[in-house]
């Protein structure tokens, strides 16, 4: 019998890698019952939720399970052992669970179906083509990462990537740039908005388990995007710099052969719709939701007010942009081939939306059981920064499992029951779930591929510092700024 095929041989490293799992548990739960700080009800919540939680990596990176049933049976876990009785901790997490996709599935299932149709359409292409010819030659890297925030609001950053490298490729082959500092660039401008700016699905995921007020968190997000945004783009500068590639004539290699023709313009494309209509959808819903926190914090009570608060609840206002998506942007494609492309759209957004829902009922049974605030309380006791905790989670499991995603929403899930005794501010402990899911994107994370593979940067070190060390800039910044605005304002 083969080494692959002998069960015993496939299954010696599971059950060694358990059995350290529950060492380092047990010794976790050992001291924590030493402690007379905590009483013994109180620890046996707090084992039960690490015991949760090691089970929750475990299954997400050594089985064949989802994370979707892998948060739901940590939810299972944690009420069970943290003394739950069953039918109370079932309803709890079925109520978490509905809960939180009550609040964002109509959102983020308008969100994709409009990214959908500024894909095919070609209105991503045409607001990239915009920003380059509005900054002028010499500006195309400003341009790029600031096409790279406005797009991943509604496209996904890794499908947002492979559409528009098509016209980085164009910008490197007409400027003589190099196309990694170019595709970097725009890989960085696209995951920032990703993972921090709602309407795009993570954040908003998150905004949904702290109960925040959307444009307030909207607004906060944009300004601490800027920093993050000025650190990632004097990095991928440099290695843009440092690592001098351009696609050859057929777009389908590479070379490292300095371009020796004259420099072209980039020209229009023709058949890509109009500014305003690519522009439309995205821009619309953003005014109307920034306006209807404005009117709430100006405390208006008449009847415009109430009309534009209306008008920017989020349902209401990324629903407006998808109509605005459909009107303006579907004319020229068949009936069949559009409602196609929001059917595979919301395919692609299911899992996501079951993961945020998992997340949900996992931060449900914290609350539900007491175990979110006893763990709060012990927090306090020792003395360590309630900032650092959701930053600190959101770290450590993005650089287990890879996606940015499922790290931002475990995060979410696990400490938002906490921070009300903590003292955070949720829109900064929301933050910090964001922030935190930047760091060190390696082998384990699909964007990494996406973006290395596609700029054709196959040389491991190469890899690395193309796109693992611009994210852990990116986290660096983030946490930087995120502590100096949580000191001065929060």
């Amino acid at each position: 019998m083969s080494k692959k095929n002998n069960p015993k041989k496939t299954l010696y490293p599971y059950v060694m890698l358990n059995g350290i799992i529950l060492l380092v548990v047990g010794l976790i739960v050992f001291y924590l019952g030493s402690l007379e700080t905590i009483e013994k009800n109180s620890w046996r919540m707090i084992a039960g939720l690490l015991v949760a939680i090691t089970l929750l990596l475990f299954m997400i990176l050594k089985t064949r399970i989802q994370a979707f049933p892998a948060l739901i049976i940590s939810a299972f876990i944690t009420g069970s052992l943290g003394g739950m009785p069953g039918q109370f901790m079932i309803a709890t997490i079925s109520k978490g669970f509905g809960n939180t996709l009550g609040n964002i599935g109509i959102v983020i299932g308008f969100g994709v179906m409009m990214g959908a149709i500024l894909q095919m359409s070609g209105a991503a292409q045409k607001m990239a083509q915009v920003f380059i010819n509005l900054l002028g030659k010499g500006r195309e890297e400003l341009a790029l990462v600031i096409i790279g925030l406005l797009v991943s609001l509604a496209v996904f950053c890794d499908s947002a990537f492979i559409v528009l490298l098509p016209l980085v490729k164009a910008i490197s082959r007409s400027t003589g740039k190099s196309v990694v500092g170019l595709g970097s660039t725009l890989a960085m401008g696209l995951v920032i908005s990703h993972s921090m700016i709602p309407p795009a699905v993570g954040p908003f995921g998150v905004v949904s388990q702290f109960g925040i007020g959307l444009g307030e968190y909207m607004l906060w997000a944009m300004v601490l995007a800027i920093p993050i945004t000025i650190a990632g783009f004097i990095y991928t500068r440099y290695v843009g710099r440092s690592i001098y590639q351009i696609p050859t004539e057929d777009g389908e290699n590479f070379t490292r052969e300095r371009l020796t023709i004259k420099p072209n313009d980039i020209e229009d494309d023709q058949h890509l719709p109009s500014a305003l209509a690519s522009f439309s959808p995205i821009i619309t819903p953003i005014i109307l939701i920034l306006s209807a926190t404005l009117v709430g914090e100006m405390k208006w009570d008449n009847t415009i007010a109430v009309m534009i608060k209306t008008m920017g609840h989020p349902i209401v206002a990324v629903g407006i942009g998808l109509l605005i998506a459909i009107m303006s942007l579907t004319n020229s494609f068949p009936r069949k081939d559009v409602v196609h492309q929001m059917e595979n759209s919301i395919r692609s957004a299911g899992i996501i939306l079951l993961v945020i829902g998992g997340g949900g009922a996992l931060g449900m049974v914290l609350r539900d059981s007491g175990t979110g605030q006893i763990i709060a309380q012990y927090i306090v006791q020792i003395g360590v920064p309630g900032i650092l905790l959701p930053l600190t989670i959101s770290t450590l499991i993005r650089l287990i499992q890879g996606s940015g995603v499922v790290a931002m929403i475990t995060a979410a899930s696990i400490t938002a029951p906490m921070i009300g005794t903590l003292g955070v501010n949720p829109i900064m402990a929301g933050l910090g779930c964001s922030i935190g899911s930047f760091m060190f994107s390696h082998f384990n994370d699909a964007y990494f591929w996406v973006v290395n593979r596609s700029l054709g940067v196959t040389e491991v070190k190469e890899q690395i510092k193309v796109w693992s060390i611009t994210s852990t800039v990116l986290w660096a910044s983030g946490t930087v700024s995120l502590l100096i605005v949580n000191a001065v304002f929060f």
